[in-house]
C-alpha cells in the first residue's frame, strides 16, 4: 500500500492550489477562516465560480460534464479548497442527488437536471428525514399516490438543511405499503415552487435558521420526475448515503480547523500550557489517523482493489473529531466564548475589526465559538446516527 503521491499528482495539486487561490473571493475566504456567517450569496457565488470552471461537479465523470478525475485527484482538490478557506460546497446537488441521477435516471432526466447542478444555478435540498424516521429511513410515511401521469404527495419532511433556499428537493416517498417497508419507497424529484409545498423554519440553539420542516399538501408532481422504478427508491437511497457519510467525515476541513484551534490557543496564551497542548496533540493524532484511513481507501482505488466499505467508519470518526476540536476551541476561549448575541450577529457584527473588535470585553476570535460548538452537536446524529453506524460496521466486518 503506497500512501505517497506521485509526481503527477503533486503537479495536479499545485495546479488546483494556484487556481483556487486566484479565484476564491477574499471576502468569502475571510469569513471561512474566522468561522463567520456565510449567507446564500456567499455559498452560491463560490458554486458558480466552480461551475464556470466545470469543477462544481468535481467528482463527476466526463460523460456527464465533469472533469473525470480519479479518487486521488478528487481528494487533492477537496484538500486544497479547504486549506484555502473555501466554503464547503453544499453537497445536496453535486455530491448527493447528481450521482443518483447519473446511475439511475433516464437520459432525459440527466439532460434536464445535471447542467443546472454543475453550473451552481439550481439549489437542491434533501427530503429524507421525517418525525420518527431519521436513522430508520425505511419507516418514512410521506405518501405519493399515482394518479394518471402525476403523483399526489402528502406528508412532511424535517431537518431539511437550507431548505429555505431550495429550488428542488429530492424525496423518499412511500408508494406502497405491501411487503417489507424498504420495498415500498420511491425516489421523487419535486419542484419546491409547486403549489402545496410549505417550508417552515426550525431555529436552532445557536440562533441560526439552518434547518426546516417541509410540508406537502396535495402536491402534484409529474410522473416523469420519478427516478428509476417505482418502489425501488431504497436501492437509490443507499447509493446516495455512501456519498453523504463520506462527505460528513470531511478530513480536509478537520485539518484546517485544527490550525484554527492552534491560533486560538496561541491568542489565549494556552499554547504553552502543557495539558492543553497535549489535548491539541491528541486531536492532531486523530486527524492524521483519519487522513490515513482516507488515503488507504484512495490507495486501494488507485491500485484497482476494492477497499472495504468504510463510509460508516469515516462518518463516525470524522463527526466525533468535529465535536472534539470545537470543544477545545470553547475551552481555549473560556468565559469570552460565552456571549452569543444572535441579533448583533444578524446585523453583521461577527468579529470584524469594528470599534477595535471589542465584544463585551472579549476577543474577536471568540465570537463564533459558542455557535459553532452548538451547531456541531448534530454531526454524530445526521447522516445516520453514530450508534446506528457502529451496528452497520459491526455487521459488515464481523458478520
Amino acid at each position: 500500500m503506497d500512501l505517497n503521491f506521485t509526481d503527477a499528482e503533486l503537479a495536479f495539486r499545485a495546479e488546483v492550489r494556484e487556481w483556487v487561490r486566484a479565484n476564491l473571493p477574499a471576502d468569502i475566504a475571510h469569513k471561512v477562516r474566522n468561522a463567520l456567517r456565510l449567507n446564500k450569496d456567499d455559498l452560491q457565488r463560490w458554486a458558480r465560480i466552480l461551475g464556470a470552471k466545470g469543477w462544481h461537479g468535481w467528482a463527476w465523470p466526463k460523460q456527464f460534464g465533469g472533469p473525470g478525475w480519479n479518487a486521488v485527484q478528487r481528494h487533492l482538490f477537496e484538500e486544497e479548497c479547504a486549506l484555502a478557506c473555501a466554503p464547503r460546497v453544499v453537497p445536496f446537488g453535486p455530491v448527493m442527488v447528481a450521482p443518483v441521477i447519473m446511475a439511475f435516471g433516464s437520459p432525459e432526466q440527466q439532460q434536464r437536471f445535471l447542467p443546472g447542478i454543475m453550473s451552481g444555478e439550481v439549489w437542491w435540498s434533501q427530503g429524507y428525514s421525517e418525525p420518527g424516521s431519521g436513522s430508520d429511513l425505511a419507516s418514512v410515511k410521506c405518501r405519493a399516490e399515482r394518479k394518471g401521469d402525476k403523483y399526489i404527495v402528502n406528508g412532511q419532511k424535517t431537518w431539511t438543511t437550507l431548505g429555505q433556499y431550495g429550488d428542488w428537493i429530492f424525496c423518499l416517498v412511500r408508494t406502497s405499503t405491501e411487503g417489507k417497508p424498504q420495498t415500498g419507497i420511491s425516489f421523487l424529484l419535486i419542484d419546491m415552487k409547486t403549489a402545496g409545498v410549505t417550508v417552515k423554519p426550525i431555529i436552532m440553539l445557536d440562533g441560526e435558521h439552518e434547518v426546516n420542516e417541509v410540508w406537502f399538501d396535495n402536491v402534484e408532481v409529474p410522473a416523469e420526475n420519478l427516478i428509476g422504478e417505482e418502489n425501488k427508491g431504497w436501492t437509490y437511497a443507499k447509493h446516495l448515503l455512501s456519498h453523504e457519510r463520506t462527505n460528513i467525515a470531511d478530513v480536509n476541513r478537520a485539518k484546517r480547523e485544527l490550525e484554527r484551534l492552534k491560533r486560538i490557543a496561541k491568542a489565549e496564551g494556552l499554547i504553552d500550557d502543557a495539558r492543553f497542548r497535549d489535548q491539541i496533540a491528541l486531536c492532531e493524532v486523530d486527524v492524521v489517523a483519519l487522513e490515513m484511513m482516507v488515503l488507504r481507501v484512495l490507495s486501494g482505488e488507485r491500485s484497482g482493489k476494492q477497499p472495504l466499505d468504510v463510509a460508516g467508519l469515516l462518518k463516525i470518526r470524522g463527526s466525533e473529531l468535529q465535536q472534539r476540536y470545537t470543544e477545545l476551541m470553547m475551552l481555549a476561549g473560556g468565559p469570552l466564548a460565552l456571549p452569543h448575541v444572535h441579533e448583533a450577529m444578524e446585523a453583521g457584527w461577527q468579529g470584524d475589526q469594528w470599534l477595535g473588535g471589542a465584544w463585551i470585553g472579549g476577543a474577536t476570535h471568540a465570537i463564533p465559538l459558542t455557535g459553532n460548538y452548538l451547531n456541531v452537536r448534530k454531526t454524530t446524529i445526521y447522516g445516520g446516527s453514530n450508534e446506528v453506524q457502529r451496528n452497520i460496521v459491526a455487521q459488515t466486518v464481523l458478520g
